[in-house]
């Protein structure tokens, strides 16, 4: 099978996300101009570089009270930083819950029944279960082709991670399981390792 997209897909689910996976998940955690905290996942996300360290999400659409974006990126674009919790197994349905429309005054950490925590470098609360946060300041939002695509750069300024997960200095993922996105619904979770030597090592 072969199509182009501006001509659809002929198929009754469009298969570009099941395609590029397994996806992680970032559970970004910001906080409005006027003291409101809202949490919710985005599965276009990555880390992109080491040093400095920066991570990526994007966000598509918009919702109903935030005409041109939604929450996350509205609020990031207010205040310049926002959290990434990683998501582990445990944390699915929460995750899940999170990812509901919901006005921009409501917690999405209450209404998914999470502990919050204060971030140490930014005013930002995040979960307090999660394996790992990084916290962020915003280096740039990108406009992309489309109506409401929004990609957004930020730079680590902190990093958290759970003492139980890790093993002989090694942050161990095996120990909380990550989530990732797949197409369609699914999901998938990390539970098995296996290791490869670069060439040049």
């Amino acid at each position: 099978m072969f199509y182009e997209p501006k001509d659809g897909h002929g198929l009754p689910h469009n298969p570009f996300n099941a395609i590029v996976t397994p996806r992680p998940i970032g559970w970004i955690s910001t906080r409005s101009s006027d003291g409101h905290d809202n949490l919710a996942p985005y599965s276009f996300f990555n880390a992109i570089a080491y040093t400095p360290p920066q991570v990526m999400f994007s966000s598509t659409g918009h919702k109903p009270d935030q005409p041109d974006s939604k929450d996350s990126v509205a609020n990031i674009r207010d205040t310049g930083v926002f959290a990434v919790n990683v998501v582990s197994y445990e944390l699915r349905d929460a995750m899940n819950a999170s990812s509901a429309t919901l006005p921009a005054s409501t917690d999405e950490f209450a209404h998914a029944g999470l502990e919050k925590a204060d971030c140490r470098t930014i005013p930002c609360s995040y979960v307090a279960a999660a394996p790992a946060v990084l916290e962020c300041k915003l280096y740039k939002i990108v406009e992309l082709a489309g109506e409401a695509n929004r990609m957004v750069i930020g730079e680590v300024t902190g990093v958290h991670l759970r003492d139980d997960c890790m093993k002989d200095g090694v942050f161990d993922v095996t120990t909380f399981q990550p989530l990732a996105r797949l197409g369609y619904r699914d999901y998938s979770v990390v539970k098995d390792l296996f290791s490869l030597s670069r060439p040049d090592d």
